[in-house]
């Protein structure tokens, strides 16, 4: 009897010290209703255009700029190959920096993962060892590494060449979210200064350049405790280097910190990452503190507010932009193929020129290579074809490029015509000069971006060679 008297009363007990954790919990946590009001989640999309613009995309890559690659197999000089996941892929969200900064706390609270069973681990000691990519999906699961590989509807199909320890240390988290449905975040592996890369197990760098080259937004996060910059950072700088339009830097946890003393850390920060950044203007930078729980108090509270909402706007503007960017990314990338088969066409003709009946072929191309301003390789691509000398590729990337494919095998640009197909030059040019702008400004007129009636029909045009000699 004195037992269930004692069970009558411990239960409501519990279940009244359970109820008062939770109110305390929810008294503590932050109001995230901002998160959702600032990157419209609620608004419905236009799917109908979007799809249409990125199948009008898709058509254009594949039948003016691929060809083209393929026949002066660009990817083996770039390392770059375009699938159709990539195109039709979402914004990629990209976080970096040294370990136990919060950069895995940022993206549960960016979610609302905290407190779920799916929420990233997290920890004042080195938690993430994996790439972590957390993209939308009907339901709640995980996708290994090798699947994510192996699926080519993906856009990570590439990620094999980086082998099996990689694939090992890369894993997928899908999940039904309405900012999943117009983003993907990528967490990685923070980096620690006392540990060289090769222990990893495969090339950490070579990963982080692959996910920086694809990614539309990096937040590069750092707090108050960790400001020095050492190797693994000063390489990951450099990694960045030409992508300083897409880099925000995030001083988290500024909470932690007396107003004062945040002065003191900010101007530290920047005295670090001086020497590493070599633009004239600095790129953003966000100080606040991205995770769940309320600010501390006596700090500068408002401040943080508006730094949070900045940061969401800024996220908000790639959602928006996505399309815009991909096309721009594709014509950049077209204007970098038709760069390289123009250089192509000029080696293939300058050792054509050079030979005779009594000359070493070996050594004639091993002299243009080692010495291409000698026969005004380069020189006469600018001369000729309107091309900025700041878009041309590195001269010695040639001589690598030629030692594993000879110049034989390269057909000139006036020989790559056909009746049917038309000339592979003089289509590239198109989309880059006529097609890729008519669809961007399409999208930004509002307008269907459908195909024109001479695009269905072919209009019966005979192709013209400007070429071919006469």
């Amino acid at each position: 009897m004195k037992v269930l008297l004692t069970f009558c009363f411990a239960v409501p007990l519990l279940l009244l010290a359970a109820a008062e954790d939770e109110a305390i919990l929810e008294s503590i946590l932050r109001d995230r209703s901002h998160i959702e009001d600032t990157l419209r989640l609620a608004a419905d999309e236009k799917s109908g255009d979007y799809a249409a613009a990125l199948q009008r995309l898709r058509k254009i890559y594949h039948s003016s700029i691929r060809p083209m690659e393929q026949a002066y197999k660009y990817n083996e000089l770039r390392q770059h190959e375009i699938s159709d996941g990539e195109i039709t892929s979402k914004p990629m969200v990209l976080f970096l920096g040294p370990w136990s900064v919060g950069k895995s706390s940022m993206v549960n609270y960016l979610l609302g993962l905290q407190d779920t069973p799916y929420q990233l681990y997290t920890g004042a000691e080195p938690t993430t060892s994996e790439f972590t990519v957390i993209m939308h999906g009907e339901k709640i699961r995980t996708v290994e590494g090798i699947v994510m590989a192996a699926d080519s509807s993906r856009s990570f199909s590439p990620l094999e060449k980086f082998g099996q320890n990689f694939l090992e240390k890369l894993v997928g988290i899908e999940m039904p979210h309405k900012l999943l449905e117009r983003v993907t975040f990528v967490d990685t592996p923070g980096i620690i200064e006392n540990r060289k890369q090769q222990e990893r197990g495969y090339p950490f760098n070579d990963v982080c350049q692959w996910f920086i080259d694809r990614a539309d937004l990096i937040f590069v996060v750092f707090d108050p405790t960790k400001l020095d910059v050492g190797l693994e950072l000063e390489m990951l700088f450099r990694q960045l280097k030409g992508r300083e339009s897409q880099i925000r830097i995030i001083l988290n946890k500024a909470d932690s910190l007396a107003t004062q003393d945040l002065m003191r850390v900010y101007g530290a920060l920047f005295w670090s990452l001086a020497p590493l950044i070599n633009v004239t203007e600095p790129p953003r930078v966000y100080v606040s503190s991205f995770w769940p729980y309320d600010y501390a108090l006596e700090t500068s509270i408002e401040l943080f507010k508006r730094e949070e909402i900045s940061l969401l706007e800024d996220l908000n503007q790639v959602i928006e932009n996505r399309l815009e960017n991909k096309i721009a990314f594709i014509r950049q990338h077209g204007i970098r193929v038709r760069i390289h088969a123009l250089l192509v066409d000029r080696y293939v003709q300058t050792y054509k020129d050079q030979m005779s009946f009594f000359s070493d072929s070996e050594m004639v191309f091993k002299e243009i290579v080692d010495d291409p301003d000698k026969f005004y390789i380069f020189k006469s691509i600018l001369a000729k074809t309107n091309v900025s000398k700041f878009d041309l590729p590195n001269r010695d990337a040639y001589r690598d490029f030629f030692g594993i494919n000879p110049v034989n095998s390269f057909k000139q640009l006036s020989a790559q015509c056909s009746y049917m197909g038309g000339c592979l030059l003089e289509k590239i040019e198109k989309a880059i000069t006529h097609e890729l702008p008519a669809l961007l400004s399409s999208i930004n007129s509002g307008k269907n971006p459908s195909l024109s009636s001479c695009e269905a029909t072919g209009c019966g045009e005979k192709p013209k060679n400007r070429y071919r000699r006469n």
